[in-house]
């Protein structure tokens, strides 16, 4: 921690100076992990030093400067990360971009930021660059993986490793390079602008959000230091390198305390990866976390009987006790005896089977996570916490103290944040991290930050007695019913989410006389239960329409209405009719966006007839609806899709009383 302190302290205002700092204080500890062909290859902060400096004096040589915007893309690779500081040393601005982008998404973001060198992980993205023609501001195109390349046209194509050359020939040949290399960023300072990161589009074109170096370097300390993190942290890097939330917890926070980031092998070695790995801090979406939890009840219902009934009784207890423990609270003696027993038994186990043995923190944000998941996952003794933050916000917004967790509440201001409700119940914000503006976007930069500096977040919320902020809807979202009762989507959506068949759900009700619900099954955990109970299937189309099936998530959207029955605001937003889409949602069909979010407004125009059966009280309705499958090509499915209807609860008497 005195290393740390020491590295805080310099006053360094941009990553390449902090690098400089970090190669210096910490320059023999580990920095970066990469697992390739299933071994961990390792860099400490010296060897972090040469790698960047050497491609950024190539970069330079190859014509980059000041200003220039460079493109990232591809997985979570070390290189892809050392491209960000390499470009930042010369003045140039780094634009990560979603991979898993189709080429007409990537073209809009590329020609937006007005790109002129793009890095990227392989040939998959070159193909996908070379493929666009009307990107004239592309000039040099560099990937990192060669495997499949050696043969195109390296006119303006360059291998990683070829530009990284040429920097070391640079500065082997020149006695002063690297002097002049690290003489040529002292004079950038904070105010500078450090990245731009597009928005996911959830209601339109995505914008270039400008963050300077003040901005994220600023939040990351302030994040450091209230979580006390440091150096000997363990982090693993696997969520989108566009996302803000991998750009500050895998580039910021990691340069500005020093600890080791971790690069999986690819998307499907995660789990074994965050296994060998143990993660100390770990941060996730929701959908992670509900995915883990599937696959944990998957894995427990295909038990044996006393292994299963194990399980239940120790999680009885840990329900029961745990997060009191957790937060250091009174426990009575026995529970404390049976929670450390089950910990031996169950917990323990469990914990190291999806790497969370060594955790220190873990933090969810992206969306509301469901107050069931979250406390399963704290009620094992993980200290599991929410934020609540935005790309214009450099993420952080909120923050729960240890000790002050609620499932339904996103945490208080951050370090250095305030925080207001205007008049129409939106949450307004300003901090050290809020962003410099929209990139070629005066209009939507002045309608979301005002003049003194509070931000807009688009968010209803109330802060609660204890301090702490409570997010209802999206602001747009949330609605009412024909007879005024509240209708709040998302909070509907979480409920149903909480069990593990249902993937995802879309809920309506604005401005009409109930509540319906479109809704996703989730392939593994439904598919696990059809083989256990001999269901015949051959598609995801097909297991959603079956009988049993339908039974099954039936039973589930019930209890979700018992529930809301007995909450005073949501009692009148039980949902009285549903489907089950005869295709998952996607985020190539335009139908999520490229952090999962549902597009509502895509969604209501795309299935507009579905809609309509819901509210026409019909009972079945055939659809066809156009696919776009993973090589680009399109297609259609058809489908006869049922809808079942269910009898609402009568609010509950205190929930009466209360809505009086």
């Amino acid at each position: 921690m005195a290393r740390l302190a020491e590295a805080a302290s310099g006053g360094e205002d941009t990553f390449p100076k902090i690098l400089l700092r970090n190669a210096r204080v910490f320059g023999d500890r580990t920095a970066v992990r990469e697992k390739d062909l299933g071994i961990w290859q390792s860099w400490t902060w010296s060897g972090v030093l040469d790698e960047i400096r050497a491609f950024s004096v190539g970069l330079k040589d190859l014509g980059l400067a000041p200003g220039d915007k460079v493109a990232i893309i591809g997985a979570n690779r070390p290189r892809l990360y050392w491209s960000m500081v390499a470009a930042q040393a010369l003045g140039a601005i780094p634009v990560p971009v979603y991979a898993d982008s189709v080429a007409e998404e990537m073209a809009f973001v590329l020609g937006h930021a007005e790109v002129r060198f793009a890095v990227v992980e392989d040939q998959e993205q070159v193909d996908k660059l070379l493929s666009m023609d009307n990107l004239p501001t592309l000039e040099h195109v560099i990937y990192d993986e060669p495997r499949g390349l050696r043969d195109y046209d390296h006119t303006r194509l360059h291998a990683y490793t070829d530009v990284q050359d040429r920097g070391r020939k640079l500065l082997s040949a020149d006695a002063g390079a690297t002097a002049a290399w690290e003489q040529g960023f002292q004079d950038m300072n904070g105010r500078d602008l450090a990245v731009m990161l597009y928005t996911s589009g959830t209601t339109g074109r995505p914008k270039g959000v400008m963050l300077s170096f003040d901005n994220l370097i600023v939040s990351a300390r302030n994040g450091n230091a209230f979580d006390s993190l440091n150096e000997t942290e363990e982090v693993l890097a696997y969520l989108p390198m566009a996302w803000i939330g991998d750009h500050v917890f895998s580039l910021a926070q990691a340069f500005t305390a020093g600890y080791c980031v971790n690069c999986p092998e690819s998307l499907d070695t995660i789990d074994v990866d965050r296994l060998e790995i143990a993660p100390t801090y770990f941060f996730a979406p929701p959908r992670v976390f509900e995915n883990l939890l599937t696959r944990i009840m998957v894995r427990m219902e295909d038990a044996g009987r006393i292994k299963r009934s194990m399980f239940h009784f120790f999680m009885g207890v840990a329900r029961r006790s745990g997060e009191k423990i957790l937060n250091g609270e009174a426990v009575p003696f026995t529970d404390r005896v049976l929670y450390r027993l089950g910990e031996y038994l169950v917990y323990g186990p469990l914990k190291n089977r999806i790497g969370f043995t060594r955790l220190k923190v873990g933090y969810t944000a992206g969306e509301a996570i469901g107050p069931e998941i979250f406390q399963f996952f704290r009620a094992l003794g993980l200290n599991l916490k929410q934020l609540y933050g935005q790309t214009e916000a450099s993420v952080y917004i909120t923050l729960q103290p240890d000790g002050e967790i609620f499932g339904d509440t996103v945490g208080k201001p951050a370090p250095g944040v305030e925080l207001k409700i205007a008049d129409n119940g939106e949450v307004l914000y300003r901090s050290p991290g809020v962003f410099v503006g929209y990139y070629k976007n005066d209009e939507a930069t002045k309608s979301t930050k005002t003049p003194e500096g509070w931000v807009h977040t688009g968010d209803a919320g109330i802060i609660a007695e204890n301090g702490h902020l409570k997010i209802i809807d999206r602001a747009k979202d949330v609605g009412k019913l024909t007879d005024g009762s509240l209708f709040a989507p998302k909070y509907i959506e979480n409920k149903l989410k909480f069990f593990p068949n249902i993937k995802e759900a879309v809920a309506f009700g604005h401005e009409r006389d109930k509540v319906c619900v479109f809704l996703n099954i989730d392939l593994t955990a439904v598919g696990s239960w059809a083989e256990r109970n001999n269901v015949n299937y051959a598609s995801y189309q097909e297991l959603a329409a079956h009988p049993d099936v339908y039974g099954m998530i039936q039973a589930h959207v019930d209890q979700v209405n018992k529930d809301l029955s007995q909450e005073p605001m949501m009692a009148g937003a039980q949902i009285h009719r549903f489907l089950i889409l005869h295709k998952e949602l996607d985020a190539d069909d335009g139908e999520l966006t490229r952090t999962q979010k549902v597009r509502r407004s895509f969604i209501a125009e795309r299935y507009e007839p579905l809609i309509e059966a819901l509210y026409d009280g019909s009972t079945s309705k055939h659809v066809r609806t156009e696919v776009v499958y993973e090589d680009g090509r399109k297609g259609a499915i058809e489908a006869t899709v049922e809808i079942r209807e269910l009898t609402p609860y009568p609010a509950s008497g205190a929930t009466r009383e209360a809505a009086e």
